[in-house]
């Protein structure tokens, strides 16, 4: 049941932010918190690998607070967001065995993760004055924070 509940708010974090939830999902593996040695994503644990994820996780963090960013709910957008919830949901699953399981509730989570939190970033922008800066760091942290939580939860 509880990773169940972690493999859909793994996914929800990829909602938020599409590279952060395979990112930690990555360190958790690589610190062998996710016995995935024998699963096809055994690459998630390789030395390399939370670097390279991370590296990827920080130019999205960045290239969201720029005007020019297209909002998540495009198709290319949206389609990554569950691409990553269902990478990240394997990961944290497939740990317990069942790596299409947590492929299906991580990619449910990005989607729940995508849409409310597309709403609840523009109420708070708007809370702000219409300054969405705030809004996004605001979102930035529960995805750093909450995805942190969620791997330290499976350790």
């Amino acid at each position: 049941m509880l990773i169940g509940l972690m493999v859909l708010f793994i996914g929800v974090i990829a909602g938020l932010r599409a590279m952060t939830a395979p990112a930690l999902a990555s360190w958790a593996a690589w610190l062998d918190w996710l016995p995935l040695h024998d699963t096809p994503l055994a690459f998630m644990g390789y030395a390399y690998t939370p670097w390279i994820l991370t590296l990827l996780a920080l130019v999205e963090l960045a290239n969201d607070k720029l005007p020019t960013t297209p909002s998540r709910k495009i198709p290319v957008q949206f389609a990554t967001r569950v691409v990553a919830g269902a990478w990240s949901g394997a990961t944290l699953m497939g740990a317990h065995g069942n790596l299409w399981l947590g492929a299906i509730i991580g990619a449910c989570g990005a989607v729940i993760g995508t849409l409310v939190c597309y709403r609840s970033r523009h109420s708070l922008a708007l809370h702000f004055g219409g300054r969405d800066l705030f809004a996004v760091l605001a979102e930035d942290a529960v995805a750093i924070g909450g995805g942190i939580l969620i791997v330290l939860t499976l350790a």
